[in-house]
Parts: structure tokens; C-alpha cells; sequence
């Protein structure tokens, strides 16, 4: 192929060798894509995302939660195959050595291109292809990580992936549906995830919950349990990672952690979510934003103050919170002159190109590390959203409330959200007390 034909790129510290798109797309790398600019679909729109693969799988092989010996690892919708070939390429040669990875996809040309880089960018570490529909293909069976990142709903592969996976396992999936995991489009809400989303604020922390309920519901049909370990929005897909693990016992007990979001609550029902231990702000006779109600309470399904059902645990993992910090991701992500000068990137392009991967990475992980040192339970509390709850002059600076917060004892932070917010379990009595006090030393002091 001659080489005006095709474009070298980075992503993280990895090369890829692409042909040039056969259009221009002037939405190119802000939203989903269109599979059809390229003979191989990448977006680079995902790179955040694939940063956190590359992270996690980090974290979970330093870890005793897989078998030591040959991982079985499936890249299910390959496309390009950036996502497997970043893994290969970032984490340390003592870890690939122990990955046994499959690309699938049902588009041979797509197959050709993940070839050609490996062959040309990594020979020494080798992938399998797999071609053919990853939902008859998977179920060669007996994978401990399967990544699942359709374009669209992921809703249809669901069941065939999980049947494969082994005893413990991680899964991932990502949703780019998001006008219906949000609530946006009611139609598809209901027949893809059997839910109704209320379009507010916090649609994209319901979208997240919806996703993972119906994760839960799947993985419980064929005696599963999750456990949520990131579960992150970003720009246009919500992207949730599970350990699962198998147990009758626990896939009997899905319904603890499924329910409903009820936003402008009544005293009763703040009393119901308190008294389930769903929530930490207590104050039943005080008017707050929402709170989270048990499966098994009656709900008026017509009430369009209610969203579900939905997962009502937990999101994500401290522990993997806390292992996404800048030290081990730029010593992973960010590429070295060294190699850039090996992959035949210009001299004139290092500087630049290693700056706006350590910018790149950086985005990818901000505020997880501090989410981590925030109770399990805390809520996601909109600071725009906060009055009427609380007579307030304007909205509270985030980072002033939440190190107000941690001062007097509740560990809070800024929550990585599109809308200025803060994540806590303080009595809402505190938060109403010192969000006033923030408040009236003013938005910008």
C-alpha cells in the first residue's frame, strides 16, 4: 500500500498505521464516528476509554483476582484493534507475557489492519483474529475479560458474553445509545433496558445505573454476581467495567442492589431509603434532591419523579479508584522519544506528540484518585441543583463545599461529572449548613 494512502497515529504508547479517512468529518474524534470514513472504523473519540483499559487490566494483573498462568483475554468488536494493541504495548512484558488476546470482528478488512500493526509495531507479542459474529463466536468459551464496545447498545451480545465467561472474570462494556440509556428517547429506554429515566441532571449518573442494572439482571440468569469497578460518562458513550464472579447464592440476592431514583422525595419516602441503608444524609422531614428506594417498594410507574429500575449500589471500586493515578499512567501511556524515533515519527512532532499524550492521559483519569477516599454511599449531589433544597445566594463552588465537608469530618470531593458536582455521605443538616456558608462568601472567593 503506498504510503500517501495511509496515516500514522498515537494513541496513549501506541503507533497505528490507518488508511486516510475517504471523507472529511468535521465531528471527527468528538462524538461516535461514522463507520464508514475508513476501510477499519477507530474513534479516536475512545481514547479515554482505552486509557482506563489499560489501567484497570494493570491494576486487576496486580492483583490475585485472575489465575496467574494464561489469561484469556477477547477484544469482542475489535474494529482497529487499538484497544488489544494498547494493551500489549503499555502494560509490562512480565503481564502480556501472561495474556492470551483474541480480536473479533465480523469485517475481514478490519482483521488485515489489526495484522498489519501488530506484524509491523509489536511482532514479538502476537494476536489471535477471530472472524465472524462475536455472539456465536464467543461462546468458544472460558474467557477471564471480554470487552464489549458495540456501536450502539450493547443489549444484544449481553447474554452470549457473560454464558463465556469463566468462573471469575472482568467484563466491560460501554453503551454509545446514550439518548436512550438518558432518558432521551423513552422508546428505545424501555425496549433495550426495560426502564424509564427522568431527563434531569443527573440522567447520565441514571443512564450508568440502568446499564449496570441490566449487566446485574443478565449475569444473574446464568448464576452470576457483579461487582461494579469503574463506571464512567464520557462526551458520547457510558462505559461500566464488572468483576464476575460465579454464585447462585449471590445471583439470587441481585434484587439488594437494584431499585429506583426518585427525585423531590416525600418525607415517607426519605424514611423508606433511609431505613434500607440507601440513605446516608438522613433528615427524613427535610426537603432534598432524591434519594434511592428498595425494588420491592411500591412505585407508581406513571410518577415522572421516578427512574428505574436501576443499580442503587456502589459504581466503582476504591480500590481501583485509587490505582488510576498519574504516576503509573504516564509510566504506562506516555510514550518515550526512543520510541517514538523507532515507529518513524518525525523528530520535529516528539515534543508535542508526547505532551498531548500525557494531556490525554491526564484527562482520562482526573478526580478518580480523589473519589476513591469517599465513602461507598455518598451521593451525587448537582451544586446548581442544590437550591431550592437550600436558600442559597448562587451556587456554591464545588471544591469549596466538599473541602468544607472533609474539614469537618465527611470525606467529599468534586465528582468526575459533566455538571459541577460533589460526591458525599455528610448529614444533610452539615450540607445545608455550610453550603449557605460557601454560598455567601460568594461563587469566586
Amino acid at each position: 500500500m503506498e504510503e500517501a494512502e495511509t496515516t500514522l497515529l498515537l494513541e496513549g504508547a501506541t503507533p497505528s498505521l490507518l488508511p486516510l479517512p475517504s471523507e472529511t468529518d468535521e465531528h471527527f474524534g468528538r462524538g461516535p464516528g461514522s463507520k464508514g470514513l475508513r476501510e477499519v472504523f477507530h474513534n479516536s473519540a475512545m481514547a479515554g476509554s482505552r486509557t482506563r483499559s489499560v489501567l484497570l487490566m494493570h491494576h486487576i494483573l496486580s492483583s490475585s483476582i485472575l489465575p496467574k498462568d494464561k489469561i484469556r483475554v477477547l477484544d469482542g468488536l475489535g474494529a482497529s484493534g487499538i484497544r488489544s494493541r494498547r494493551w500489549v504495548t503499555e502494560l509490562p512484558s512480565s503481564m502480556v507475557n501472561s495474556l492470551d488476546i483474541h480480536v473479533c470482528d465480523l469485517v475481514p478488512e478490519s482483521l488485515n489492519w489489526v495484522q498489519k500493526n501488530s506484524e509491523k509495531f509489536h511482532p514479538e507479542r502476537p494476536l489471535t483474529l477471530i472472524l465472524g459474529d462475536l455472539r456465536s463466536r464467543v461462546l468458544e468459551g472460558g474467557w477471564h475479560w471480554i470487552d464489549l464496545d458495540p456501536y450502539g447498545s450493547p443489549m444484544q451480545f449481553l447474554d452470549p458474553v457473560i454464558q463465556a465467561l469463566s468462573r471469575d472474570a472482568i467484563l466491560e462494556v460501554s453503551a454509545t445509545d446514550t439518548a436512550a440509556l438518558t432518558g432521551s428517547s423513552k422508546g428505545p429506554t424501555m425496549r433495550r433496558y426495560g426502564a424509564f429515566v427522568r431527563t434531569d441532571d443527573w440522567a447520565h449518573d441514571s443512564g450508568l445505573r440502568v446499564l449496570l442494572a441490566n449487566v446485574a439482571r443478565t449475569a444473574a440468569r446464568h448464576d452470576r454476581l457483579i461487582e461494579p469497578l469503574l463506571s464512567v460518562w464520557e462526551s458520547h458513550h457510558l462505559r461500566v467495567s464488572v468483576s464476575v464472579k460465579r454464585s447462585k447464592q449471590g445471583a439470587s440476592a441481585v434484587e439488594k442492589n437494584i431499585g429506583w431514583r426518585v427525585t423531590n422525595p416525600t418525607s415517607e419516602e426519605l424514611a423508606s431509603s433511609i431505613e434500607a441503608g440507601l440513605h446516608a444524609h438522613g433528615s427524613p422531614d427535610r426537603s432534598q434532591p432524591f434519594c434511592f428506594l428498595p425494588f420491592r417498594h411500591p412505585i407508581n410507574h406513571k410518577d415522572r419523579r421516578v427512574s428505574g429500575p436501576l443499580w442503587i449500589g456502589p459504581l466503582a471500586s476504591s480500590d481501583v479508584l485509587s490505582s488510576f493515578n498519574m504516576e503509573i499512567a504516564e509510566k504506562l501511556c506516555v510514550p518515550d522519544i526512543d520510541s517514538l524515533t523507532s515507529w518513524g515519527f518525525p523528530s520535529e512532532e516528539h515534543d508535542s506528540l508526547i505532551e498531548n499524550s500525557r494531556r490525554s492521559v491526564q484527562k482520562a483519569i482526573r478526580r478518580f484518585s480523589e473519589e476513591a477516599h469517599v465513602d461507598p454511599r455518598s451521593s451525587l449531589l448537582i451544586v446548581d441543583r442544590l437550591h431550592p433544597y437550600i436558600p442559597l445566594l448562587g451556587p456554591p463552588s464545588p471544591g469549596k463545599l466538599a473541602e468544607a465537608l472533609t474539614n469537618s469530618g465527611h470525606p467529599s470531593c468534586i465528582a468526575s461529572y459533566p455538571n459541577p458536582a460533589i460526591l458525599t455521605s455528610a448529614p444533610w443538616e452539615l450540607i445545608h449548613n455550610l453550603a449557605q456558608e460557601v454560598s455567601t462568601a460568594g461563587p469566586n472567593s
